[in-house]
């Protein structure tokens, strides 16, 4: 009868989702890592500033990158996606606490796979594993 089930694996064999936290408030960084970490995600980083960001997404490669879009630095999360996401196909996500409608105007041009507004509720992280999954599965 489980023949016909292709995509059923025990729970200890499924991949953890590498994710990329880029967040300068460490307090918002930390309990995200957290709450990441108990819906069974691997952060691989938490990095505070769009050039940092670039270069871990290039070194790592994860599964996706929560992005807020108001950084420390030069580099905005913006224009940190729109330069990852000229070379790298990684899922974006973008993080705010603001709705300012030019800031948004400007993200839909690095088509980000969707927007958490700040604070994250856990029921946010959970629909995004959802996603993330189904992108994968589609893959």
């Amino acid at each position: 009868m489980l023949k016909n089930c292709v995509n059923l694996k025990p729970a200890n064999t499924m991949k953890k989702n590498k994710i990329l936290i880029v967040e300068d408030e460490a307090i918002v960084a930390l309990a995200l890592q957290s709450n990441l970490g108990k819906r069974g995600y691997a952060v691989i980083a938490t990095v505070d500033t769009g050039e940092k960001a670039i270069h871990k997404a290039s070194a790592e490669n994860p599964d996706l990158i929560l992005m807020d879009i108001r950084l420390k630095g030069p580099l905005d999360g913006i224009e940190a996606a729109a330069r990852i996401h000229a070379v790298l196909d990684i899922p974006i996500i973008f993080l705010t606490a603001y709705a300012d409608e030019e800031k948004m105007e400007r993200a839909k041009l690095t088509l980000p796979f969707g927007y958490l507004l700040k604070p994250v509720q856990d029921r946010d992280l959970k629909s995004t594993k959802q996603l993330l999954n189904a992108r994968e599965y589609h893959e």
